[in-house]
């Protein structure tokens, strides 16, 4: 029997939902939190911007408007650099919540400092020796007036997001009428759909073996000619654990769900629980605690209603 070799990812959280690094919603976040900024900039001037224009009288409003929008821009290039690194990040790895906090923290830092050193040597023409100086409390007051260009779009888009996310959802589970329902005919094809509700794959009941979890996705595995392959749906574990409830497919960690029917074996291993099928193709499904309950108590029934 061969063995899982792969690192199994932690159980702790709380971590970063998903739609928060979906491409589009990064796209909105950089996109609303500049076009804040730049509001912000305009009407409370802070970084001792009030002055930008006064050497271009003849300018005015226009020169002022002009020049906050270039230092909005360079600040808003930290926060496009950090998205769109934590959004590769999150194809591969969970993001927490307290990590995701820390880039949070780091993104407003480094944003002040950008803007502490553009008022210190662009506006204010200082010497570095005088600036180093100044520097500390610059940046300090520079902090506090980053944090509201940043955090109260932050907040407000982290809602927006959520009430699409659950939204869609809820359209989905609508759209789900008795054809699309995950029921076995007579043919026994078992039928998954993406997260728009689109058919994407149907498999033999008998051929299909376990469902991974990968950040936005998850991994189909199943028997085919043979060999083991795997689908990837663009779904959640959430919701399709919700969809079919404890038929056929059993969840049995935060990362897994397994087709209740290729299990063999149910031992307990050095790092816990765990589930050995009747292909050697297929690696042992960890049981995390907090579903150990949910499937001792169908392995007792002997079978899934």
């Amino acid at each position: 029997m061969k063995t899982d070799k792969r690192p199994s990812r932690p159980e702790s959280g709380p971590f970063l939902p998903h739609y928060m690094n979906e491409k589009r919603n990064v796209v909105r976040l950089v996109l609303y939190t500049a076009a804040f900024a730049l509001l912000f900039l305009n009407i409370y001037k802070p970084f001792n911007s009030g002055t930008w224009a006064s050497d271009y009288a003849s300018g005015g409003r226009y020169v002022y408007v002009l020049f906050s929008s270039r230092v909005i821009l360079v600040g808003m290039g930290v926060i496009a650099i950090s998205r769109i690194i934590m959004y590769f990040y999150s194809r591969r790895h969970e993001i927490s919540l307290l990590a995701f906090a820390g880039v949070v923290m780091a993104e407003i830092a480094l944003m002040a400092l950008v803007y502490t050193l553009i008022q210190l040597f662009v506006l204010e023409g200082d010497t570095p020796l005088h600036a180093w100086e100044r520097l500390p409390g610059i940046w300090g007051e520079g902090v506090k007036k980053t944090s509201l260009v940043l955090l109260l779009p932050y907040s407000i888009l982290w809602l927006v997001f959520a009430l699409q996310d659950k939204a869609r959802t809820i359209e989905q589970m609508k759209s789900q009428d008795d054809s699309q329902a995950p029921v076995w005919p007579a043919n026994e094809m078992v039928s998954f759909y993406d997260e728009k509700g689109d058919l994407r794959l149907s498999v033999d009941k008998n051929s299909l073996y376990y469902i991974e979890s990968a950040d936005n996705y998850v991994n189909i595995h199943y028997l085919n000619k043979g060999r083991m392959q795997h689908f990837m749906l663009r779904n959640s574990l959430k919701n399709i654990d919700e969809l079919f409830g404890d038929r056929l497919l059993l969840r049995c960690h935060r990362s897994y769900m397994v087709n209740f029917d290729k299990v063999k074996v149910l031992r307990k291993a050095d790092e816990g629980l765990c589930m050995d099928f009747d292909s050697d193709q297929v690696p042992n499904i960890p049981i995390s605690k907090t579903y150990s309950a949910r499937v001792l108590d169908k392995f007792s029934k002997g079978s899934l209603s």
